[in-house]
């Protein structure tokens, strides 16, 4: 074992199990007879080797930063949020249909009402697990996939049956979106080459500062890992964990209803039918597992897996390496997260300095305890 300290055991346990991911996908090419470093060199090349390259890393990575925060406020408070497709989906059809409707409404206007718009409707989905959770002790896990599949098919309804015929070009898909209602920025698109990156990416940044700020600076970040580390002891100390609960899971279903918000108004500028739950949202649960507590680790965990997205596609142009090997690396890095308990193996905690002064002292007092009592025997 490898003596470190916590700190940098927190970090190395995440670096190992990506780089395991990355070896177990070498291994999977060589089986059969692909070349490994041609197949990442075209990976990273196809993501990071022009400009417009890096816009859509960018552009991919966007929504997940804030669907990983949204799965991480949940996990705090000791909930296994699964529903963040569901609630991204909820938020990108509400701002969509929004646009769509009030397209004559002035930009400054007309934007801040389809994203708030659309981050109350993911965390109305959510908060209705929590709801269940506080006051039925439901299980929020099966809720929560339950609501994937509810949202689904209301979405699909709303958008086939409800929406205006005028706001569709099929029963398929709907009109783009004006300028007016875009989160699309044309000088920042055309400075990462035309690609679709959005200002959705400052909102993302705006959120990571957020959730660091409320989690480590407030007193109901402070409430909902208190519930999540001990709901009994929470409750004896007069937090409400029922409060605390529906809070955590409205505020997880709004940072993955904005999630959703950005995919429409800023990738797609439209909505069309979903037939299966949107990848983001478990891309978003895969980064956030990633990441951890910790909003540099979140965004660094989602340029990685946007980077796997990019530039996996440019593996299968350039390499002729078929896509699914990217599945195979992201499941593998996944797996070696979800066993970080056994990578932690390889490293072992340093004492600090203060824990080292501890024993010490305790040491001495216990020598001088014994001494005395042999004195007086």
């Amino acid at each position: 074992m490898i003596k470190v300290s916590p700190k940098a055991k927190r970090l190395l346990v995440p670096i190992v199990s990506v780089i395991a991911g990355f070896l177990v996908g070498a291994i999977i090419m060589l089986i059969w007879s692909y070349d490994p470093l041609q197949a990442y060199s075209s990976m990273f090349e196809s993501a990071l080797g022009s400009m417009n390259g890096i816009g859509e890393t960018i552009r991919n990575a966007t929504p997940l930063i804030l669907i990983a925060i949204g799965f991480q406020i949940s996990s705090a408070a000791g909930f296994f949020n699964i529903g963040l497709p569901g609630q991204a989906q909820a938020g990108w059809l509400t701002a969509i249909w929004i646009g769509l409707a009030w397209k004559n409404l002035p930009v400054y206007i007309l934007l801040p009402i389809e994203i708030i718009a659309g981050i109350i409707a993911g965390a109305l989905v959510a908060g209705i697990a929590g709801w269940l959770r506080a006051y039925f002790g439901t299980n929020e896990v099966i809720s929560t996939i339950m609501l994937n599949y509810t949202v689904l098919y209301l979405c699909q309804y709303l958008h086939q049956d409800v929406m205006s015929k005028n706001l569709r070009i099929d029963t398929d898909t709907t009109k783009t979106i004006p300028a007016n209602a875009s989160l699309r920025i044309p000088s920042l698109s055309a400075a990462f080459g035309d690609s679709r990156i959005s200002g959705g990416i400052f909102l993302a940044l705006i959120g990571l500062v957020i959730f660091w700020f409320v989690m480590k600076e407030t007193t109901v970040g402070f409430e909902i890992k208190a519930v999540g580390l001990n709901p009994f002891a929470s409750r004896y100390a007069g937090m409400s964990d029922k409060k605390n609960i529906i809070v955590s899971m409205l505020l997880s279903g709004a940072f993955c209803g904005l999630g959703g918000v950005i995919q429409g108004l800023g990738t797609y500028q439209n909505y069309f039918t979903q037939t299966t739950t949107l990848d983001i949202g478990w891309d978003g649960m895969s980064v956030a597992l990633l990441g951890g507590m910790s909003a540099i680790g979140i965004l660094l965990a989602s340029i990685l897996f946007s980077i796997l997205k990019i530039g996996g596609l440019g593996m299968q142009t350039l390499a002729g390496i078929p896509y699914e090997i990217v599945s195979i690396v992201i499941a593998a890095i996944i797996f070696f997260v979800a066993i970080s308990w056994a990578v932690g193996l390889l490293f072992k905690e340093k004492k600090t300095d203060k824990t080292a002064t501890y024993l010490a002292t305790a040491e001495t007092d216990s020598r001088k305890a014994n001494s005395q009592e042999g004195g007086q025997a």
